[in-house]
């Protein structure tokens, strides 16, 4: 369980994150929502630990901030030359050692195998697609065997087909592994798919938080976005959203 109290980020004068308060659970996906500059990705930052901020963070009612934290960022920096089993790896390790136990090799293969690019293992990582590359920095965060994933952006840049296959590789995760899973989505559809709650920020607040039907709605939306939609109801159950026109200014 990871719980949030009042968290406020700060950069000099400017409130980035405004006293922002939620609770999450294993095995459920909370979606992070919101216009950019809204707040989500500094939000993030301060559940995982490397952000400075105030407010109370709680993992497991007493964890330590960091502990058991795997979180994945929007850039992560690493050299083209290492492979996709040594980005992995770098999971359990700081530093690739001269010596690495078995015990961490195996979680390297385990994790690779989960999301099924086994096949990547020998390839150098500055070879692969964005959704090969995406995937590998996925198994390197779940190699770590986190509590809690923390998840910022993981579908940027991608196209609909490996969007759809990241989104469902960490939402079986997430059930098999009982993770606490939060998510800094742009995609308000993939968010209504895939997230079992949804937060939603604007000028760092949160202005909605609950079910994706509760949350998405058309005055909730335009107050976050400054936009007109419409809300439909999709084949599955889950409510699809279609940007109709900027909303005009009152």
């Amino acid at each position: 369980m990871l719980r949030a109290h009042a968290v406020t980020v700060r950069y000099g004068r400017r409130t980035a994150v405004d006293a922002v308060s939620l609770e999450v659970a294993p095995g459920e996906v909370l979606a992070i929502l919101g216009a950019n500059g809204s707040g989500k990705s500094s939000l993030l930052r301060a559940l995982a630990g490397v952000q400075r901020c105030q407010g109370v963070l709680a993992w497991n009612e007493s964890a330590a901030p960091g502990a058991g934290i795997g979180y994945m960022p929007q850039d992560s920096m690493l050299r083209a030359a290492l492979t996709a089993f040594e980005v992995v790896l770098l999971g359990r390790l700081r530093s690739l050692a001269f010596r690495v136990s078995e015990q961490d090799l195996v979680a390297a293969r385990a994790a690779l195998a989960e999301l099924g690019i086994s096949d990547l293992a020998a390839r150098r990582i500055g070879e692969l697609s964005g959704g090969q590359r995406q995937l590998v920095f996925l198994a390197q965060v779940l190699a770590a065997d986190p509590q809690v994933l923390l998840l910022d952006e993981p579908t940027s840049a991608l196209d609909i087909a490996h969007q759809l296959q990241v989104l469902v590789l960490l939402r079986r995760a997430t059930a098999r592994r009982r993770l606490t899973t939060i998510a800094v989505l742009h995609d308000l559809n993939a968010a209504a798919r895939f997230a079992d709650r949804i937060a939603l920020m604007r000028d760092g607040q949160l202005i909605g938080l609950g079910r994706p039907a509760d949350v998405l709605t058309t005055p909730v939306l335009r107050h976050a976005y400054g936009v007109d939609v419409c809300i439909l109801a999709g084949p599955d159950g889950h409510p699809v959203v279609l940007p109709m026109q900027i909303a005009p200014v009152l």
